[in-house]
């Protein structure tokens, strides 16, 4: 840190893009509070983010490119992690998940929210060489096998949400790599055609559970959905970002919130959004995604100044994990995406993702101050 200041390369810290990202969790702290205020939740947020803002400056002033160099020991490391959440005992069970290890003061922590960051450090260690031509089929099952292993350890818990957050890492990092274009047409195609038949053979065989049907049918065809059944997460958040308006409800008001009068599910995590937009409105709920857009659009350009491979693409997976996150979390929200348990980055109560967040926009910083150093 003082060799940085030294050189004077302190005033190159993107004061923005972290200012943001801050402002993003007091915004959901709020709505969080506005939840569930007889809880604890908003304050192990603001906890979470005491130890998220310290780590997101230590990333910063490390050398980004020793994180990759020992990418493979930190992703070795979070591969452990989720074995060990396995292990009864050490795992903690809840809804028929066991996704958490208890920690003292913050509570729990969900190492498959941490693990993307080793993830995307061994796929930019793998693909952050200097390469002339396309890949080749062996060099993208590599990639393939270096998502395999977190995926699959993370099914088993089970949250298969957590892992379609994975998939554009992935996506993200091969498409920046030279894959063919003939490649990505003849994916984009065969997914076409292998989702709609895994979801018929997931029915047949009983992979794909009832309730998980159901779920899928309320987006399909709303009108006939059992609102007091599986459908009934959809509608309530429906009710809640209708019920918001142009202005919202305001922080006070309890007669008609869904949320304080228990009727949306999960609004501390999952339904945040929807939360935002009962007690916010269409205001409010715009001015959160021009928030996020700015703070992507600064990762954006920490990308662009990056002076290696390895350091863009890094950036750049965040990017496409990042925004795929709120896409589905507000779709979710809106009704218009299947209920899968994929929280609103920065603003869903949780130490986990907070702390991933910052510590990718920590390695972000880590680029651009280091963006003149050959």
């Amino acid at each position: 840190m003082v060799a940085i200041l030294e050189k004077g390369r302190f005033r190159d810290f993107d004061w923005l893009l972290t200012l943001l990202a801050t402002g993003i969790v007091f915004f959901g702290t709020w709505q969080i509070h506005n939840a569930q205020p007889l809880e604890n939740y908003w304050k192990k947020q603001l906890i979470g983010l005491a130890i998220s803002l310290v780590a997101l400056f230590a990333v910063a002033f490390t050398d980004y490119r020793k994180l990759v160099h020992f990418a493979p020991a930190f992703y070795l490391f979070g591969l452990v992690l989720l074995v060990l959440v396995l292990i009864p005992g050490i795992g903690l069970r809840i809804n028929g998940q066991q996704c958490w290890i208890r920690m003292p003061v913050v509570g729990q922590f969900q190492p498959s929210e941490f693990v993307k960051i080793p993830t995307v450090l061994m796929l930019a260690y793998y693909y952050g060489k200097q390469r002339g031509n396309a890949l080749g089929w062996m060099e993208i099952a590599v990639g393939v096998g270096i998502l395999a292993l977190p995926a699959g350890l993370i099914l088993l818990e089970p949250d298969a949400g957590q892992v379609i957050t994975y998939v554009p890492l992935l996506a993200v990092v091969l498409f920046l790599s030279s894959v063919r274009m003939w490649v990505v047409l003849a994916s984009l195609a065969l997914s076409v055609v292998l989702i709609p038949a895994a979801y018929v053979v997931g029915v047949k065989t009983g992979k794909i559970k009832n309730y998980q049907q159901q779920r899928i049918q309320a987006i399909i065809d709303p009108e006939k959905a059992d609102r007091k059944g599986y459908g009934y997460q959809t509608y309530q958040s429906i009710l809640s970002v209708g019920k918001g308006g142009v202005a919202g409800t305001g922080g006070g008001s309890t007669e008609y919130s869904q949320s304080r009068l228990k009727f949306l599910p999960e609004p501390h995590s999952d339904f945040i959004f929807a939360v935002t937009a009962e007690r916010t409105g269409f205001v409010g709920s715009i001015l959160l995604l021009v928030a996020y857009a700015v703070l992507l659009s600064r990762l954006l350009m920490g990308a662009r100044r990056a002076p290696d491979r390895a350091g863009m693409l890094v950036i750049m997976a965040i990017v496409g994990g990042l925004a795929f996150q709120i896409f589905i979390n507000v779709g979710m929200a809106l009704g218009l995406l299947p209920v899968i348990g994929v929280p609103l980055p920065m603003m869903s109560a949780g130490l986990s993702s907070v702390l991933a967040t910052f510590i990718a926009i920590g390695f972000a910083v880590s680029v651009q101050l280091r963006r003149f150093v050959n």
